[in-house]
């Protein structure tokens, strides 16, 4: 991180801790018992004392994000491939998607675990099935946005439709792709969740159901800010990823 970008992070950064003192402040002044609402102090003394329990469950929700992830990120590819190079692909396939995107994930989960059972598979396709819309939407957007001008010239050199696909589509469609991504692995946290809470015995979100009954209300809010660090990485990987693959993105970007 250069100077400018350090020094334009500051004010993002005083919000932040100013959010946690005014927490603070007001948790004490109010007397507000912690297993109603604990302050931030006992949230991060929690993550102290109780790391190798979360570090634990943390792994179990990491592997099933991850997992989960990258199933969405190969059928969302696969099939926007086939909506930008077939249009009755495109008219038979996005309505099923918006159907299936309507239903809510919650009434989907309990069905996984009669016809699948307990385990991580459950929980790796609810994750996938939460995150693969917007990866599927954006690359078909981006592969149809190609430059028409572009494809003529290749098809006047004799170019075929995998070259055109190849050459022309995919490169079109990474920025889209990216801009999915990023939300599609920001949501992921949520659908490892939502499997956890339906039916699991281990997770980050099977300890945050175990610990409310118990009033351990600072190990629910410890499991929430380590689900939000989750999330807040995986969406700056994502950001580092597309700078690496797709320089020339950010540059016509901060041009315009």
């Amino acid at each position: 991180m250069n100077k400018n970008k350090f020094i334009d992070s500051i004010p993002s950064i005083l919000i932040v801790l100013s959010v946690f003192v005014l927490w603070e402040i007001l948790v004490h002044i109010q007397d507000i018992p912690t297993w109603l609402l604990p302050a931030p102090s006992e949230i991060f003394k929690s993550l102290y004392l109780d790391f190798p329990k979360l570090f634990e469950h943390t792994l179990v929700t990491l592997q099933e994000i991850l997992i989960g992830f990258l199933v969405a990120l190969i059928f969302g590819f696969l099939i926007a491939s086939g909506i930008g190079l077939s249009t009755t692909l495109e008219k038979s396939l996005y309505p099923f998607l918006i159907s299936l995107q309507t239903i809510p994930i919650i009434v989907i989960a309990p069905m996984l675990l009669v016809w699948i059972g307990y385990g991580l598979l459950p929980k790796i396709i609810v994750v996938a099935l939460i995150s693969f819309f917007p990866i599927v939407v954006n690359t078909a957007d981006g592969m149809k946005s190609l430059d028409i001008d572009m494809k003529r010239l290749l098809l006047t050199m004799g170019a075929n439709n995998w070259q055109i696909f190849r050459k022309i589509m995919i490169p079109s469609s990474l920025p889209y792709l990216f801009s999915g991504v990023r939300i599609a692995v920001s949501i992921s946290v949520i659908g490892a969740v939502i499997g956890e809470w339906v039916g699991s015995s281990e997770g980050l979100g099977y300890l945050m159901i175990r610990s409310k009954p118990q009033f351990h209300t600072e190990l629910v809010f410890a499991a929430i800010f380590i689900l939000s660090a989750i999330g807040i990485g995986l969406f700056l990987l994502v950001g580092f990823l597309e700078r690496l693959v797709i320089p020339w993105s950010r540059y016509e970007n901060s041009t315009e």
